[in-house]
């Protein structure tokens, strides 16, 4: 599987601050990576280091496959960058900032970003200075995005964005992945996120907690609700492993948050005399957020891997496998 953006044990700090803490994961090509985390997390920084406009204390980073400090003129000509705080020339016209950038991309460029402002409803003869917040993110992403770059980073990108076109954009970053391009978005609208990316990442005050495909990390959490026979009766949460949250509901019921729940696990629970009932639930992305945001989580090693290496690997499931069949 081909590796995007592979980044290995970065750390950086700023004086006594440490922004990044030993990072690692990979991305592949052609899918919409969506990296989480509360203000200050590290996220932007995260960010600056891929696009060599940082240096990483220690580590390795590959963009592309090529090093953002030794190669960034490079990286920059392959990649499309929007930050939370766009700079641009504000005594320009849409129409003139298109031109300005154009010259610095294929002759395409014009073409594309006239469509994609044509489809953010922005007026092409009107100066940056006199847009809204929105109106001069809508130019950004559409400068961003006119070369049709191998690798879109976005940070916060929709940030002034209402809420038609904000939906609108987001699932236009579906339509770039199936094109065999690749997303990196930061963003702090999780649940909008959760809806188109396909990848998601989580930092935590500089260290990454999650990392995985988005439906493997939803299939590691479930919400339990489980309802008591008694109003005087409160679950034990203590017999169960991986607890992540427990908070009531009502008089008799009891929502909790688990991970890697064990098989029979919930049979159990149903069993004690004090509970009537147990549902189950998927958990949100957002839920989970919240979680990993309060709970150390252990993260599983998601480092890709080509078939051929997939089929050396051995799991629990194979160890046991040949277990049951050496019996």
């Amino acid at each position: 599987m081909e590796c995007v953006i592979d980044v290995s044990n970065v750390s950086k700090k700023f004086r006594r601050t440490v922004a990044l803490d030993e990072v690692s994961f990979q991305v592949p090509r052609g899918v919409v990576f969506a990296l989480l985390g509360e203000n200050g997390a590290g996220k932007t920084t995260l960010i600056r280091t891929m696009l060599g406009l940082e240096k990483q204390d220690a580590g390795a980073l590959k963009i592309l496959g090529m090093d953002p400090v030794k190669n960034s003129l490079a990286i920059r000509r392959c990649i499309g960058y929007v930050s939370d705080n766009p700079a641009l020339y504000r005594w320009m016209t849409v129409k003139q900032i298109a031109h300005f950038t154009a010259s610095f991309y294929h002759a395409g460029f014009l073409q594309t970003f006239h469509k994609l402002a044509s489809n953010f409803d922005l007026e092409l003869d009107q100066r940056i200075k006199n847009l809204s917040k929105g109106g001069q993110a809508k130019v950004a992403l559409a400068l961003s995005m006119a070369h049709q770059p191998e690798l879109l980073i976005l940070d916060e990108p929709t940030s002034g964005l209402d809420a038609i076109v904000r939906r609108h954009f987001l699932e236009s970053m579906i339509d770039v992945a199936a094109e065999g391009r690749t997303v990196l978005l930061s963003s702090h609208q999780i649940s909008e996120v959760e809806r188109v990316a396909d990848w998601v990442g989580v930092i935590r005050k500089g260290k990454l907690v999650a990392c995985d495909e988005l439906a493997s990390l939803k299939a590691r959490f479930e919400r339990w609700i489980v309802t008591m026979k008694s109003d005087n009766l409160d679950f034990d949460s203590s017999i169960i492993g991986n607890l992540v949250s427990h908070e009531s509901q009502g008089r008799k019921r009891q929502q909790l948050m688990l991970f890697d729940v064990k098989a029979g696990l919930i049979d159990y629970i149903r069993s004690q005399s004090e509970v009537s009932d147990v549902e189950v639930q998927s958990a949100s992305l957002e839920e989970i957020f919240v979680s990993l945001m309060r709970f150390e989580v252990p993260r599983p090693s998601t480092k890709l891997v080509s078939p051929d290496d997939a089929r050396n690997i051995r799991t629990p499931a194979v160890d046991l496998a040949t277990e049951l069949h050496n019996e």
